[in-house]
């Protein structure tokens, strides 16, 4: 069981973070029980596991991208033929053009955005879950409890952790609980912990002790994850094999998704451009551990669009467009059916009382008092308003008998 620390993320971000948190706690407790505890090692299977999870949508986005290859010609058409009108009559009638294309193919605008939209918050709550590993993995979190705890009690510690993490946003008034000292211990690398060891001596015995475990358990290949990679060697690999695998990523995409459109073209041109390079600076700045499990995604996104790509290959953009036309009629039918369905239990609630006549005799009886309470009120008192259909039906009735008396 995950105890909730103060060093989880917050925000809208925090439930899913940490649900990933559980899974990440389970994949390296996995591990442990064979004798096995490496968070590098579970984050490689952490990233797949949710890359799986998220299989569905990705088929869904890119069914999507190959109908758009059929579509967007036609919505095309109907921006340039209406290109630089801006008077209502023209907006409506583009805007009524550009539906009719969409219902024409059965999607809709926001099919494309949608599955991103719901991706987007699952990666930036990856991200927080790997930059906090002590915070979701317990037994990770145990280690460095023990010097986080020992170190609260040593009088001005927290001017010696802000010295030794110069490039970190720390300051002393930060450390006012051992939680948020462990967010500082979790990003330090190994020159981090020779420092310490070296401003506090009476630390030296526990940290001697516990610090390998630690940097054994942050170790990959002979790097440690919590350094941040610099430009120095080996460390440098990282963000080159990163950029090299984005910019792979990129290109397969593209391959598939390639239509005659130059503009747009153009544009993922430039993206495949751009994504690898911020890739690389990310890498650069940020602890291995995250270039780690860039690496980690974009192997297995890699392997998923090869499938994919094989997988929509066979699939005929007619045969998907009728399918799309069908699934948005029955929708659509769907929905018409559930509205009608409400007005008629609407109307129903409606002419409840019509139907019963105890109610009928009951409102009929209150209506003749309060026809006989108006008759006797002087005439500057305002008009009886009835509010049922009963009420009409009974002040109709006496009209017709008046004017039968007349």
């Amino acid at each position: 069981m995950v105890v909730a620390f103060l060093t989880k993320s917050g925000g809208f971000l925090g439930p899913i973070a940490s649900l990933l948190g559980l899974i990440m706690n389970g994949i390296y407790e996995f591990f442990h029980l064979f004798g096995i505890q490496n968070i590098a090692l579970s984050i490689i299977v952490f990233t797949f596991i949710t890359k799986m999870l998220m299989i569905p949508l990705t088929i869904k986005q890119q069914r999507f991208t190959k109908l758009s290859s059929r579509m967007n010609p036609e919505l095309q058409k109907i921006q340039a033929k209406y290109k630089g009108k801006k008077d209502e009559d023209s907006l409506r009638r583009q805007q009524a053009e550009t539906q009719a294309v969409y219902r024409k193919y059965g999607a809709s605008p926001t099919s494309g955005c949608l599955p991103m939209l719901i991706t987007l918050p699952i990666m930036f709550a990856l991200y927080a879950v790997i930059n906090r590993i002590p915070a979701y993995v317990t037994n990770v979190k145990a280690m460095y409890d023990t010097i986080a705890t020992q170190l609260a009690t040593i009088p001005g510690f927290e001017n010696v952790l802000v010295e030794i993490s110069k490039g970190l946003p720390v300051n002393a008034a930060d450390l006012s609980n051992t939680n948020k000292i462990i967010d500082v211990l979790a990003k330090f690398g190994t020159d981090q912990w020779s420092l310490l060891e070296t401003k506090l001596p009476q630390m030296a015995a526990m940290l001697s002790q516990i610090v390998p475990d630690i940097l054994k358990v942050n170790n990959f290949f002979g790097l440690n994850i919590t350094n941040v990679p610099g430009l120095g060697f080996p460390n440098i690999l990282i963000p080159i094999i990163a950029m090299a695998l984005q910019f792979f990523q990129g290109k397969q995409m593209t391959d598939q998704t390639s239509s005659k459109d130059n503009q747009s073209s153009a544009a993922m041109k430039s993206m495949n451009i751009m994504m690898p390079i911020m890739s690389g600076v990310f890498c650069i700045t940020l602890p291995i551990g995250v270039g780690l499990y860039m690496i980690a995604s974009s192997v297995f996104t890699i392997i998923q669009q090869a499938l994919i790509n094989k997988y929509l290959d066979k699939v005929d953009v007619d045969e998907l467009i009728e399918k799309n036309v069908e699934k948005a009629a029955k929708k659509k039918s769907k929905k018409s059916s559930s509205t009608t369905a409400s007005l008629q239990e609407l109307a129903k609630k409606q002419t409840k009382s019509i139907n019963n006549p105890v109610i009928e005799k009951k409102r009929d009886s209150e209506n003749i008092n309060s026809m006989n309470q108006n008759d006797t009120s002087n005439d500057k008192s305002e008009p009886h308003n009835p509010t049922s259909i009963s009420e009409i039906a009974n002040l109709l009735k006496n009209r017709n008998v008046e004017k039968g008396d007349k």
